[in-house]
């Protein structure tokens, strides 16, 4: 390892773990707040307890998640002054913005009223308390676009100005930062990855409790709605990548052909499958390609010109000097398609099961194995499903769960890793962005530190869901039943200390 890059190196590695470990958790929470809300809201128009259970049981699968969430988030701000102090320094006053308007109004517009929803069960209006939790998940949406504008800015600034005698960028238009082309789309797929990942978690949950014939109304509830979720956020995370596809091809192309392991321009240039080369000579060996995909994906037009890795090279050299513009081609290149194929597999699954669920049929309690028993169902033109593929695809949709989580983490690997050796997009490299004065030492014991903590929260958040998931949907109260038509309750509960309802 080269003793002099080894801070960074090893920097890059502690904020990619961390990061990468924190958005496990920020798909899913975003995705089951709003989700969550839509089954209270059924509950309150509907006064069905179906509804009710199915609110509290993700409820509570809800706030384990947030929790976790928000104390791995904590950690990525402190590292900016950690281990990026250069880089604070020089943005701070453009990307600390969007940062700010995160904390001070979407995180506490958030956290305020989680905990009225947390706590206003008995004590709320069902009315004012549904409100609750879709201010919840609105805070969590805002939250999400203000740190994804700060994302976008560093693919592609604007907004600012460079302050040569003070030696760093000063934000002259935010509101082009929020509403740039960038940020926009990329909120866009981002918030549709969010909801595949929801949906596919409470498709698999729940098909996991239907497999064993538990909890068969508020599951069945849960399937359909995740199936719904999943095929609807499916389509536009598929709609959303390819718009992003478009504004990457004009403001990164470098990342693009990286991510296509073109390493010359081509008219008609094809979208590769597989593809296997030599990084140092700038070709690949073997190649799995269809010719002018690439091209539509990038232009909409099967013919047009794109530019290839060693063409951008040499591009950036001529416009900011000696070097290497290059990402990781290999991580790149693999990043992409682990991220598209396992997304589009949990939209795939999510169709198959929607198809399979309709009108009632198929459903997996009504699966039999036996020699003995035939399965309760008829598929189109009459035609009975295999028993055991049906067995197979309700196993895979348990599993499906995941596959969004994999996604979303190659999705961010991709995301970053294409933009190197860019920190900010032509205007810092990462090499200059490390602090100065953080030893190799210093680096590795942190990242060495938060690596075995989060080992450790990652036991605790599994055992936690695990526990909860086993145990199914809460039995209904009086109390919750008959909420009370007034903020404050029962007068009579008034000296009672407050308690968490879950």
């Amino acid at each position: 390892m080269d003793l002099a890059l080894a801070p960074e190196t090893l920097a890059r590695w502690q904020f990619g773990i961390t990061t990468v470990y924190h958005f496990l958790f920020v798909p899913l929470t975003i995705s089951l707040a709003a989700l969550t809300a839509g089954l209270q809201t059924a509950w309150v128009r509907t006064e069905n307890e179906k509804y009710l259970r199915a609110t509290k049981f993700w409820g509570k699968l809800f706030l384990i998640n947030i929790a976790m969430g928000v104390v791995t988030g904590i950690v990525q701000e402190f590292q900016f002054g950690m281990n990026w102090s250069d880089y604070s320094r020089f943005v701070g006053d453009v990307f600390g913005a969007p940062l700010a308007f995160e904390a001070l109004i979407a995180f506490f517009f958030e956290s305020t009223f989680i905990g009225l929803w947390i706590f206003g069960w008995d004590k709320l209006p069902k009315k004012i308390h549904l409100a609750c939790i879709w201010m919840v998940s609105i805070g969590t949406i805002l939250s999400a676009y203000f740190i994804l504008a700060a994302n976008s800015w560093m693919q592609h600034p604007v907004g600012y100005r460079i302050n040569k005698e003070k030696g760093r960028a000063e934000l002259t238009d935010f509101w082009a930062v929020l509403t740039q082309n960038t940020a926009l789309t990329q909120v866009f797929h981002t918030m549709s990855a969010t909801f595949l990942t929801g949906g596919a978690f409470m498709v698999g949950i729940a098909a996991f409790h239907l497999f064993r014939k538990k909890h068969i109304a508020v599951m069945k509830t849960s399937l359909r709605l995740g199936l719904v979720t999943v095929v609807i956020a499916g389509m536009l995370t598929a709609i959303s990548g390819d718009t992003l596809g478009k504004v990457m091809f004009k403001q990164q192309p470098m990342k693009m052909a990286a991510a296509e392991a073109l390493w010359d321009g081509q008219d008609s240039a094809p979208f590769s499958i597989f593809a296997y080369g030599d990084v140092e000579k700038g070709h690949n060996t073997v190649a799995i390609e269809i010719p002018g995909l690439l091209s539509f994906l990038a232009d909409d037009d099967f013919t047009s010109f794109v530019p290839g890795i060693n063409d951008v090279n040499k591009a950036e050299q001529e416009k900011y000097g000696p070097g290497d513009y290059r990402p990781n081609i290999p991580v790149t290149f693999w990043a992409f398609r682990w991220m598209i194929g396992f997304g589009m597999a949990s939209f795939a699954i999510g169709l198959a099961g929607l198809w399979l669920t309709r009108k009632k049929f198929m459903l997996p309690q009504h699966l039999r194995v036996g020699e003995d028993e035939v399965p309760h169902l008829v598929l189109f033109k009459n035609k009975a499903l295999n028993p055991k593929l049906g067995r197979l695809y309700w196993l895979v949709s348990i599993w499906t769960l995941g596959f969004p989580l994999i996604a979303n983490s190659w999705g961010w690997i991709f995301t970053e890793m294409g933009r190197q050796p860019w920190v900010v997009y032509g205007v810092l490299q990462t090499r200059h962005a490390v602090s100065p004065g953080v030893s190799q030492a210093e680096v590795l014991i942190s990242m060495i530190t938060f690596t075995a903590l989060y080992a450790v929260l990652a036991v605790v958040e599994v055992k936690l869901l695990v526990k909860y998931v086993k145990a199914g949907p809460p039995e209904l109260t009086e109390a919750d039943l008959n909420p009370p038509t007034k903020i404050g309750g029962d007068t009579r509960d008034a000296d009672k200390p407050m308690a968490f309802s879950y």
